[in-house]
């Protein structure tokens, strides 16, 4: 580990045991165990979630729950996550964490794309946490922000959480032939900088997240 990166692991609140199996269980059995959001980001997203007291927060990408874990952990009692996962053949293992979590009954897990099922679920979410297909991230936008004849999942004062925004550096040049991922982060990048109704600052956490404010509808 970078000495940085462990200076502030060491002196950040530490993660709790089931976190810890959590992320030991996500390597173990992920082919791409990276994609787990991790110590520092969780529990960023944990004191965000506290900060803000978000009553409906939306989750586009749950993978094997850790970031969800984390979000439930700063909810309210009566408030409510809906996270959705596209493979199903995690549903159990995902679960099994929800159930055992004391924030798990804050959690609904939801297994199939976002953009079918989240305008299915009627609520308007006062926080959202995107990660995943990056190859979906301008459409996730445009879905939450009501674009192309839509109803809003986001309202005035809602907060967009875009994860790896950076992709490992490629979004600063010019995409290569094919790669439909960074191509379409760079179009994100490119939607939510140009729209007037939001604001946004661009944080280097890990792989990058974009922190976006909406103003107006």
């Amino acid at each position: 580990m970078d000495p940085i990166e462990k200076y502030i692991h060491d002196h950040s609140s530490p993660e709790g045991p089931l976190l810890e199996e959590l992320d030991r269980a996500t390597h173990h059995r992920m082919v791409a165990p990276r994609m787990i959001s991790g110590h520092i980001q969780g529990k960023f997203l944990e004191l965000l979630t506290a900060t803000l007291h978000p009553k409906r927060v939306l989750e586009i990408g749950t993978f094997t729950g850790y970031s969800a874990l984390c979000i439930a952990a700063g909810l309210d009692e009566g408030a409510r996550l809906d996270t959705f996962e596209v493979d199903d053949e995690q549903q159990e293992f995902i679960q099994s964490f929800f159930d055992r979590s004391p924030h798990g009954h804050k959690i609904r897990l939801h297994i199939g794309s976002a953009l079918e099922g989240a305008p299915r679920l009627g609520e308007r979410y006062d926080l959202v946490f995107m990660d995943g297909d990056k190859r979906e991230y301008p459409a996730y936008y445009r879905m939450l922000m009501g674009d192309e004849g839509g109803v809003p999942l986001v309202q005035e004062g809602s907060l967009i959480i875009a994860d790896n925004i950076l992709w490992y550096g490629k979004v600063t040049e010019p995409a290569r032939h094919g790669d439909h991922h960074t191509e379409a982060l760079q179009e994100f990048n490119r939607l939510v900088r140009d729209d007037e109704r939001v604001e946004s600052v661009i944080l280097p956490l890990r792989d990058g997240l974009n922190v976006i404010r909406v103003k107006r509808l």
